[in-house]
Protein backbone atom coordinates (compact mmCIF):
# COMPACT_ATOMS: atom_id res chain seq x y z
CA UNK A 1 0.00 0.00 0.00
CA UNK A 2 1.44 3.68 -0.91
CA UNK A 3 2.22 6.02 1.20
CA UNK A 4 2.31 9.77 1.25
CA UNK A 5 5.12 12.56 1.38
CA UNK A 6 4.80 11.99 5.45
CA UNK A 7 5.05 8.70 5.46
CA UNK A 8 1.35 8.11 6.41
CA UNK A 9 -0.48 5.76 4.00
CA UNK A 10 -3.68 5.66 2.27
CA UNK A 11 -5.87 3.89 4.58
CA UNK A 12 -4.20 6.66 7.19
CA UNK A 13 -1.58 3.97 9.15
CA UNK A 14 1.51 4.85 9.30
CA UNK A 15 4.52 2.61 8.22
CA UNK A 16 3.83 0.04 10.91
CA UNK A 17 0.46 -0.32 10.48
CA UNK A 18 -1.06 1.79 13.56
CA UNK A 19 -4.14 3.67 13.12
CA UNK A 20 -3.73 7.37 14.98
CA UNK A 21 -5.93 6.05 17.52
CA UNK A 22 -3.58 3.82 19.07
CA UNK A 23 -0.43 6.32 18.36
CA UNK A 24 0.58 8.32 21.35
CA UNK A 25 -0.34 11.74 20.36
CA UNK A 26 1.65 13.21 23.49
CA UNK A 27 5.26 11.65 22.59
CA UNK A 28 4.15 12.74 18.88
CA UNK A 29 3.75 16.46 19.69
CA UNK A 30 6.70 16.46 22.11
CA UNK A 31 8.70 15.80 18.97
CA UNK A 32 6.82 18.65 16.89
CA UNK A 33 7.40 20.85 18.97
CA UNK A 34 11.27 20.14 19.58
CA UNK A 35 11.81 20.08 15.64
CA UNK A 36 9.34 23.18 14.75
CA UNK A 37 10.70 25.34 17.88
CA UNK A 38 14.73 24.13 18.11
CA UNK A 39 15.03 24.27 13.88
CA UNK A 40 15.22 28.48 14.19
CA UNK A 41 18.36 27.65 16.80
CA UNK A 42 20.66 25.90 14.76
CA UNK A 43 19.48 28.89 12.08
CA UNK A 44 21.28 31.81 14.28
CA UNK A 45 24.30 33.94 13.23
CA UNK A 46 27.17 33.42 15.01
CA UNK A 47 26.45 36.99 16.97
CA UNK A 48 23.34 35.89 18.13
CA UNK A 49 24.33 32.14 19.23
CA UNK A 50 27.42 34.01 20.97
CA UNK A 51 25.42 36.40 22.59
CA UNK A 52 22.85 34.06 23.82
CA UNK A 53 25.70 31.72 25.18
CA UNK A 54 27.25 34.54 27.06
CA UNK A 55 23.99 35.32 28.83
CA UNK A 56 23.29 31.71 29.51
CA UNK A 57 26.81 32.12 31.65
CA UNK A 58 26.12 35.30 33.22
CA UNK A 59 22.50 33.96 34.39
CA UNK A 60 23.47 30.40 35.48
CA UNK A 61 26.28 32.60 37.78
CA UNK A 62 23.50 33.63 39.81
CA UNK A 63 22.70 30.32 41.04
CA UNK A 64 26.26 29.74 41.97
CA UNK A 65 25.94 33.37 44.13
CA UNK A 66 22.92 31.54 45.68
CA UNK A 67 24.82 28.17 46.10
CA UNK A 68 27.70 29.41 47.75
CA UNK A 69 25.18 32.15 49.66
CA UNK A 70 23.48 29.51 51.37
CA UNK A 71 26.23 26.45 51.73
CA UNK A 72 28.12 29.72 53.69
CA UNK A 73 25.23 30.26 55.71
CA UNK A 74 23.74 27.03 56.31
CA UNK A 75 27.06 24.05 55.70
CA UNK A 76 24.63 22.31 53.77
CA UNK A 77 25.27 21.36 50.39
CA UNK A 78 21.39 19.72 49.85
CA UNK A 79 20.19 23.28 50.52
CA UNK A 80 22.61 25.08 48.45
CA UNK A 81 22.04 22.56 45.81
CA UNK A 82 18.29 23.84 46.06
CA UNK A 83 19.73 27.13 46.09
CA UNK A 84 20.84 26.75 42.67
CA UNK A 85 17.91 26.23 40.92
CA UNK A 86 17.69 29.87 41.09
CA UNK A 87 20.17 29.72 37.91
CA UNK A 88 17.92 27.73 36.11
CA UNK A 89 15.23 29.34 36.66
CA UNK A 90 16.98 32.70 35.21
CA UNK A 91 17.64 30.34 31.99
CA UNK A 92 14.32 29.32 31.78
CA UNK A 93 12.46 32.85 32.17
CA UNK A 94 15.63 34.35 30.07
CA UNK A 95 15.00 31.89 27.06
CA UNK A 96 18.67 31.82 26.73
CA UNK A 97 20.19 28.09 27.22
CA UNK A 98 23.43 26.15 28.47
CA UNK A 99 25.96 24.34 26.05
CA UNK A 100 24.37 21.09 27.86
CA UNK A 101 20.51 21.79 27.02
CA UNK A 102 21.79 21.79 23.51
CA UNK A 103 21.85 17.81 23.24
CA UNK A 104 18.06 16.92 22.73
CA UNK A 105 16.11 19.28 20.97
CA UNK A 106 18.76 20.43 18.16
CA UNK A 107 19.89 16.87 17.74
CA UNK A 108 16.23 16.06 16.88
CA UNK A 109 16.49 18.98 14.50
CA UNK A 110 18.99 17.12 12.34
CA UNK A 111 17.67 13.85 12.85
CA UNK A 112 14.20 15.06 11.55
CA UNK A 113 16.76 16.52 8.44
CA UNK A 114 15.79 19.70 9.04
CA UNK A 115 19.28 21.24 9.39
CA UNK A 116 22.96 19.53 8.93
CA UNK A 117 25.08 18.42 11.34
CA UNK A 118 27.73 21.09 10.76
CA UNK A 119 25.09 23.59 12.12
CA UNK A 120 24.69 21.37 15.24
CA UNK A 121 28.55 21.81 15.90
CA UNK A 122 28.29 25.12 15.11
CA UNK A 123 25.19 25.58 17.18
CA UNK A 124 27.36 23.82 20.02
CA UNK A 125 30.76 25.23 19.59
CA UNK A 126 29.83 28.61 20.06
CA UNK A 127 27.21 28.48 22.44
CA UNK A 128 30.09 26.47 24.68
CA UNK A 129 32.32 29.42 24.29
CA UNK A 130 29.87 31.89 25.13
CA UNK A 131 28.70 29.71 28.62
CA UNK A 132 32.52 30.10 29.31
CA UNK A 133 32.70 34.11 28.78
CA UNK A 134 29.93 34.83 30.23
CA UNK A 135 30.68 32.18 33.34
CA UNK A 136 33.97 33.64 33.74
CA UNK A 137 33.22 37.25 33.51
CA UNK A 138 30.49 37.10 36.08
CA UNK A 139 32.43 35.22 38.28
CA UNK A 140 34.97 37.35 38.73
CA UNK A 141 32.67 40.23 39.10
CA UNK A 142 30.53 37.89 41.97
CA UNK A 143 33.88 37.14 44.12
CA UNK A 144 34.73 40.99 43.99
CA UNK A 145 31.58 42.15 45.07
CA UNK A 146 30.80 39.57 47.74
CA UNK A 147 34.54 39.51 49.37
CA UNK A 148 32.81 37.09 52.31
CA UNK A 149 32.38 34.36 49.48
CA UNK A 150 35.68 34.27 48.80
CA UNK A 151 36.80 31.40 51.35
CA UNK A 152 33.43 29.13 50.36
CA UNK A 153 33.77 29.91 46.86
CA UNK A 154 37.85 27.94 47.20
CA UNK A 155 36.74 25.54 49.10
CA UNK A 156 33.85 24.39 46.70
CA UNK A 157 36.24 24.73 43.18
CA UNK A 158 38.92 22.76 45.51
CA UNK A 159 36.24 19.53 45.67
CA UNK A 160 36.13 20.01 41.13
CA UNK A 161 40.20 20.75 40.95
CA UNK A 162 40.63 18.08 42.81
CA UNK A 163 38.13 15.47 41.66
CA UNK A 164 39.91 12.38 40.51
CA UNK A 165 39.47 11.46 37.03
CA UNK A 166 38.57 7.83 37.77
CA UNK A 167 35.23 5.55 36.61
CA UNK A 168 33.53 7.24 39.33
CA UNK A 169 33.77 10.47 38.72
CA UNK A 170 33.10 9.88 34.94
CA UNK A 171 29.89 8.72 35.67
CA UNK A 172 29.18 11.37 37.62
CA UNK A 173 29.29 13.58 34.55
CA UNK A 174 27.40 11.32 32.46
CA UNK A 175 24.58 10.96 35.59
CA UNK A 176 24.85 14.87 35.21
CA UNK A 177 24.42 15.45 31.47
CA UNK A 178 21.65 13.01 31.39
CA UNK A 179 19.78 14.68 34.16
CA UNK A 180 19.90 17.88 32.34
CA UNK A 181 18.70 16.62 28.70
CA UNK A 182 16.01 15.56 30.79
CA UNK A 183 15.20 18.57 32.11
CA UNK A 184 15.07 20.12 28.41
CA UNK A 185 12.31 17.18 28.10
CA UNK A 186 10.30 18.06 31.45
CA UNK A 187 10.30 21.96 30.47
CA UNK A 188 9.19 20.73 27.13
CA UNK A 189 6.08 18.29 28.09
CA UNK A 190 4.49 21.00 29.96
CA UNK A 191 2.83 24.58 29.16
CA UNK A 192 2.68 25.03 32.92
CA UNK A 193 5.41 28.00 34.15
CA UNK A 194 5.35 26.58 37.89
CA UNK A 195 5.87 23.32 36.09
CA UNK A 196 8.76 24.30 34.63
CA UNK A 197 10.19 26.05 37.90
CA UNK A 198 9.50 23.03 40.01
CA UNK A 199 11.20 20.77 37.17
CA UNK A 200 14.15 23.57 37.64
CA UNK A 201 14.93 23.27 41.46
CA UNK A 202 14.28 19.50 41.41
CA UNK A 203 17.24 18.97 38.35
CA UNK A 204 19.07 21.76 40.94
CA UNK A 205 18.97 19.50 43.76
CA UNK A 206 20.41 16.48 41.95
CA UNK A 207 23.33 17.70 39.73
CA UNK A 208 24.59 20.49 41.98
CA UNK A 209 23.06 19.19 45.71
CA UNK A 210 24.63 15.43 45.43
CA UNK A 211 27.73 16.81 43.92
CA UNK A 212 26.70 15.12 39.60
CA UNK A 213 30.03 16.68 38.01
CA UNK A 214 28.44 19.25 35.44
CA UNK A 215 31.16 20.80 32.79
CA UNK A 216 29.89 24.06 32.67
CA UNK A 217 28.21 24.68 36.54
CA UNK A 218 31.29 23.29 38.31
CA UNK A 219 33.48 25.08 35.90
CA UNK A 220 31.58 28.46 37.04
CA UNK A 221 32.96 26.87 41.06
CA UNK A 222 36.72 26.63 39.40
CA UNK A 223 36.31 30.24 38.02
CA UNK A 224 35.29 31.77 41.33
CA UNK A 225 37.78 30.18 43.11
CA UNK A 226 41.04 30.73 40.70
CA UNK A 227 39.91 34.68 40.99
CA UNK A 228 39.57 34.32 44.74
CA UNK A 229 43.32 33.64 44.15
CA UNK A 230 43.08 29.48 44.87
CA UNK A 231 45.87 27.45 44.83
CA UNK A 232 44.38 25.88 41.72
CA UNK A 233 44.39 27.19 38.34
CA UNK A 234 43.21 26.82 34.46
CA UNK A 235 45.47 23.83 34.42
CA UNK A 236 43.68 21.73 36.78
CA UNK A 237 39.85 23.43 35.20
CA UNK A 238 41.46 22.52 31.44
CA UNK A 239 41.61 18.43 32.71
CA UNK A 240 38.38 18.31 35.02
CA UNK A 241 36.83 19.96 31.92
CA UNK A 242 37.60 18.00 29.24
CA UNK A 243 37.04 14.68 31.17
CA UNK A 244 33.71 16.27 32.31
CA UNK A 245 32.20 17.33 28.95
CA UNK A 246 33.03 13.72 27.22
CA UNK A 247 29.97 12.26 30.18
CA UNK A 248 28.23 14.86 29.92
CA UNK A 249 27.68 14.44 26.06
CA UNK A 250 27.59 11.22 26.63
CA UNK A 251 25.13 10.93 29.34
CA UNK A 252 22.93 14.00 27.53
CA UNK A 253 22.87 12.19 24.02
CA UNK A 254 23.55 8.39 24.54
CA UNK A 255 21.25 7.93 27.74
CA UNK A 256 18.36 10.35 27.05
CA UNK A 257 18.26 12.13 23.45
CA UNK A 258 19.28 8.42 21.78
CA UNK A 259 16.02 6.82 23.98
CA UNK A 260 13.61 9.38 23.28
CA UNK A 261 14.16 9.75 19.62
CA UNK A 262 13.98 5.77 19.40
CA UNK A 263 10.82 6.41 20.96
CA UNK A 264 9.30 8.88 18.16
CA UNK A 265 10.99 7.06 15.72
CA UNK A 266 7.77 7.17 13.75
CA UNK A 267 7.20 10.58 14.11
CA UNK A 268 10.34 11.41 13.53
CA UNK A 269 10.44 9.09 9.77
CA UNK A 270 7.48 11.28 8.93
CA UNK A 271 9.21 14.41 9.21
CA UNK A 272 12.46 13.15 6.88
CA UNK A 273 10.31 12.10 4.84
CA UNK A 274 8.73 15.56 4.30
CA UNK A 275 11.58 17.84 4.72
CA UNK A 276 12.27 20.71 3.25
CA UNK A 277 16.16 20.80 1.87
CA UNK A 278 18.35 21.11 4.31
CA UNK A 279 20.77 24.34 3.99
CA UNK A 280 24.54 24.09 4.89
Amino acid sequence: MGTDDSGQRADGTDSKGRHPGIREDQVESALDTMVAGGRPRLYRTFPELLASGTIAGVEISLGVVAFLAVEQATGSKLLAGIAFGVGFVVLLLGNSELFTEGFLVPVAVVAAKEASVWRLLRFWLITLVGNLLGGWITMWMVITAFPDLTDTAVKTGKTFAEAPLDLGGFLLSVLAGSVMTLLTRMRIGTENDVARIVASFVVAFLVAGLGLFHSILDTLFLFGGIHADASYGYAQWLSFFGWTVVGNMLGGLGLTTFLRLVRSHERLYEWRKARRPVQG
